[in-house]
């Protein structure tokens, strides 16, 4: 039969619960809920049928109670559940909706750069293996992207401007979202500017890569002259009439070259919120920088040749690496947005149970 003592005591122990914290009953045959338990007798000479009917029954009359009164069944286990007080926050709820996983897609077209930058926080260079996505597979997940929600593509590397097909790539997710193609800018030229000119300049946005509003620190970390042909392509791409972002990767101890830098990209007709800057990460070529983990980083979904990572940042980071099969995408994003919820339950139950004073 049901034990309506069992129900007593969930309430006087969920009364005793900060709210969002959880307690296990037993619901088994035997459960003792206070004045109310069931008898040692007829527990000891049920049968294990009865036994098992009386755990559903209880198990039901708990999960009725719960939808009634605002608190959650949040797991059955054999022979006990776990109720918590009030509703799981939902950790995809109280995120800005431009931070919700899979509202970007970041796709690594190719990981091979003309550059050694020694911050990459994917070591490209020259001699690194090309690994190229593909203009198949993007064009895959460009259109699976636009039915799965997602309302933005960002194309990076490596160099995306090393690719033979770079502007079929480009073509393939522009006919379908909105794009952002991350370069640094220094191609455009000969062929390869050609392909550039082949872009919808209504759909896609190109963002460069500058460090700072002189050459000292930007070819310190990327190499001798890099500034000098990054900032002409910076004025080649808003002369043919693209939407230009420029992004500037600085070490924490740099932050005086912020003011500077800005007004630096003003002068170059680089619009406010077309600025990026960013701290360096301790990922990839990079020795020192912002120590980044999956608990600390708020995902955006990321493919690559090789699978589904959690962010841009650690693309090659093994602690990062969430899946190998890219489609359906659709599955991909549940999997990071799945992911994420039970990451932020863990640090919420770690929170609980070491309170420091």
């Amino acid at each position: 039969m049901v034990n309506h003592g069992l129900l007593l005591d969930l309430v006087e122990r969920l009364a005793a619960t900060p709210v969002g914290s959880t307690v296990e009953l037993d619901v088994s045959a035997s459960a003792a809920g206070g004045a109310a338990a069931s008898d040692a007798s007829s527990a000891t000479s049920a049968t294990a049928a009865s036994r098992a009917e009386e755990a559903a029954a209880n198990i039901d009359l708990i999960a009725r109670w719960c939808r009634a009164s605002g608190n959650e069944l949040a797991e059955v286990r054999a022979e006990s559940v776990v109720v918590r007080h009030g509703r799981r926050r939902d950790p995809l709820a109280l995120l800005d909706p431009s931070q919700l996983p899979g509202t970007r897609l970041w796709m690594y077209t190719n990981f091979d750069c003309n550059l050694r930058c020694d911050y990459c926080c994917v070591s490209s260079s020259p001699q690194t293996d090309r690994r190229a996505l593909g203009v198949d597979r993007v064009a895959r997940l460009a259109d699976e992207a636009a039915d799965a929600g997602v309302q933005e593509l960002i194309l990076t590397g490596g160099e995306p401007f090393l690719l033979p097909d770079i502007d079929e790539v480009v073509a393939s997710c522009t006919t379908r979202l909105p794009t952002t193609l991350l370069t640094n800018g220094m191609l455009f030229r000969g062929g390869r500017l050609e392909r550039l000119r082949r872009m919808d300049r209504d759909r896609l946005t190109l963002q460069i890569s500058l460090d700072s509003a002189t050459p000292e620190l930007h070819d310190a970390h990327r190499g001798p002259r890099a500034w000098e042909r990054a900032v002409g392509g910076i004025r080649l791409a808003l002369d043919e009439g693209f939407d230009v972002k420029v992004a500037a990767t600085l070490p924490a101890d740099q932050a005086h070259e912020v003011a500077p830098f800005t007004q630096f990209l003003g002068g170059l007709g680089i619009r406010p919120e077309n600025r990026v800057i960013r701290a360096i990460a301790h990922e990839g070529a990079a020795d020192s920088g912002v120590e980044l983990t999956v608990d600390s980083l708020i995902p955006e979904v990321t493919v690559t040749a090789e699978g589904v990572w959690w962010h841009p940042v650690a693309a090659t980071d093994e602690s990062h690496f969430v899946r190998a099969e890219i489609f359906p995408l659709a599955d991909a994003i549940a999997d990071v947005r799945e992911r994420f919820i039970r990451h932020r339950e863990a640090a919420d139950r770690a929170a609980e149970w070491f309170p420091c004073s």
